[in-house]
């Protein structure tokens, strides 16, 4: 099996939810056992938008530990807190200086967001996908476990990869992305929107206790009755999350009484319930050992810091080199 360099992360920029652990978390578990992959808590990114300085710092706790809880191995992978390695930052800027302006005013998630937060639309916003890129990059990493909605950002890490290439000489090489089969979980009060950290009221937290759970379930959005072989959207996703959550059969049986329209939303908003807190239990167990230590999360990190800065350090000093940035600087 050809091995690959695999990099990702995940934004501390609230609770890690159902969808992160469903759609990105579990695939990275099995991802560790097969290429060497580094795992990052991009906490820069998360400061793009406004946020809470007085929540930083335990969001990043969270979710360096839930990570850990849900099956990311420390002595495989190397998982670590993106401000912790500077060489991020150096390389964002070093990149931000071969990127075209308007081809970051065309990136959609920044077009949603400036919408969003019409009021506060900072640089940092803006250059996103080129820290994005400076992440992937320093790594040399050659595949990204990305969702539909990062696909573009991707794209501009590989045109800057060949920007960079083609401009100082052959340093990096242009990452593809990992598009998985991994389930697409929605928001519960609203379908149509992906499930997000920074809107809770529609999401389920990997460490919501059971009755939290319920009453979330309980209260989801769904419709007034099946129509044909047409779900609606508040349908398909508790589904998805059946088939997430749940064996094969299960899912089987409520899906013919969904053919059959005989299905009572209660009934699968139960068993949805019920499976999510099945497979969480685990994962709150082994969180709930992991944060009874509170230094734990500060070594896995200085630990994952150290590995990724040996990385780093290297392959920033041959993009600088490349650059005309020729002295060597301490570490």
């Amino acid at each position: 099996m050809t091995q690959h360099v695999v990099f990702s992360g995940i934004q501390p920029s609230g609770m890690i939810h159902v969808g992160n652990l469903f759609g990105a978390i579990r695939n990275w578990v099995e991802l560790q056992s097969q290429h060497p992959c580094f795992f990052c808590i991009v906490d820069y990114h998360a400061i793009t938008v406004p946020y809470d300085p007085r929540e930083m710092p335990e969001r990043v706790r969270q979710a360096l530990l839930v990570n850990v809880a849900a099956g990311l191995d420390p002595e495989r992978s190397t998982i670590f807190v993106q401000s912790d390695v500077p060489e991020h930052t150096e390389l964002a800027w070093l990149l931000n200086c071969i990127t075209p302006l308007g081809q970051l005013q065309r990136m959609t998630q920044f077009k949603d967001k400036a919408r969003k937060h019409a009021e506060s639309v900072y640089a940092g916003l803006l250059n996103y996908p080129v820290l994005m890129a400076a992440d992937i990059l320093l790594y040399k990493a050659d595949r990204v476990p990305v969702g539909e909605d990062q696909v573009q950002h991707l794209e501009l890490t590989r045109d800057l990869a060949r920007k960079f290439n083609q401009l100082f000489g052959e340093t990096f090489p242009e990452p593809e992305p990992l598009l998985t089969q991994a389930a697409r979980i929605m928001s519960l009060d609203d379908p149509t929107r992906k499930m997000s950290k920074s809107e809770p009221e529609g999401a389920i937290s990997v460490l919501d206790p059971p009755e939290t759970i319920r009453d979330k379930v309980r209260r989801a959005v769904t419709d007034v009755g099946p129509r044909g072989d047409e779900m609606s959207p508040g349908v398909r996703n508790l589904f998805t999350l059946l088939e997430a959550a749940a064996p094969a059969e299960t899912c089987r049986h409520f899906l013919d009484h969904y053919r059959q329209g005989t299905l009572r939303y209660v009934d699968l908003k139960q068993a949805v319930a019920e499976s999510l807190i099945e497979v969480l239990r685990p994962i709150q167990a082994r969180y709930a050992e992991l944060a009874a230590r509170p230094e734990t999360a500060s070594e896995i990190a200085a630990a994952g810091a150290e590995r990724a800065r040996r990385v780093a350090r290297e392959v920033l000093q041959e993009a600088r080199e490349r650059m005309g940035f020729t002295r060597r600087r301490s570490p």
